[in-house]
């Protein structure tokens, strides 16, 4: 690996300010200074930066994460702050979500450094169930289960939506599940019935379940069986 990328991977910092540190001579390999960003490293050798040894970041990391309200999916931080900030550099580097959620929408995120894994979860023709919970500003009505069955047309969609299942709980409260990610899918699709979604919570994706003891904000390691799962087809 180029030392410019693991300093940066390893350390929080970007690519140019990696490749300050090294010039200024900040950086040590093997008690050496490496003046060189391009000079090749492996995980054999010793690296410091500013007097601190940096970790060499293990590869195949998964979490399930409670997200809370007004957190944004994505590394960039602007009206809202990023989930990455639960987690510490220089792993908050290296992750990305496996489907996203709208900032004021709460619950289940899926966290990976692995590519084709997050693929499995996201990409349609995978076909991945989600959960929500629901909650509804007017009464929700019976009609809406054979429409989400059917599939709805949405504002400045072509074709509707894929069969969603809806569980009605109570006169305000419902739990769907859909197949497919469209944009703002589950609010659109109640704005198209006449109704509108003012409290949004993901508690499942395929098999996986948010734990229940998961605080917002919490996160934990997936399990080898959990990771297998999306793994299979």
């Amino acid at each position: 690996m180029r030392l410019d990328k693991f300093i940066a991977e390893s350390s929080g910092l970007t690519r140019s300010q990696s490749a300050k540190v090294i010039r200024q001579g900040l950086v040590c390999c093997n008690g050496e200074v490496v003046k060189n960003g391009a000079a090749k490293i492996s995980p054999q050798d010793q690296v410091y930066f500013e007097d601190r040894l940096l970790p060499w970041l293990e590869k195949g990391q998964y979490f399930m994460l409670h997200k809370p309200q007004g957190y944004i999916c994505t590394n960039d931080e602007g009206e809202y702050p990023t989930v990455f900030q639960f987690f510490d550099y220089p792993l908050a580097t290296k992750l990305h979500c496996a489907g996203r959620l709208d900032a004021d929408t709460t619950g289940l995120v899926l966290l990976t450094d692995d590519g084709q894994w997050s693929h499995r979860i996201t990409a349609p023709k995978h076909h991945c169930e989600k959960t929500y919970l629901v909650g509804l500003e007017d009464p929700v009505e019976e009609h809406y289960v054979q429409a989400c069955e059917q599939g709805i047309l949405l504002r400045g969609e072509k074709s509707p939506t894929q069969a969603a299942k809806l569980e009605i709980l109570d006169d305000y409260n419902v739990n769907l599940t859909i197949r497919e990610g469209r944009y703002h899918q589950v609010k659109r699709m109640f704005a198209a019935l006449g109704n509108k979604v003012i409290a949004l919570h993901r508690w499942r994706i395929g098999d996986l379940i948010l734990d229940e003891g998961l605080e917002e904000g919490e996160f934990r390691a997936l399990t080898a069986d959990e990771i297998n799962y999306f793994n299979r087809g």
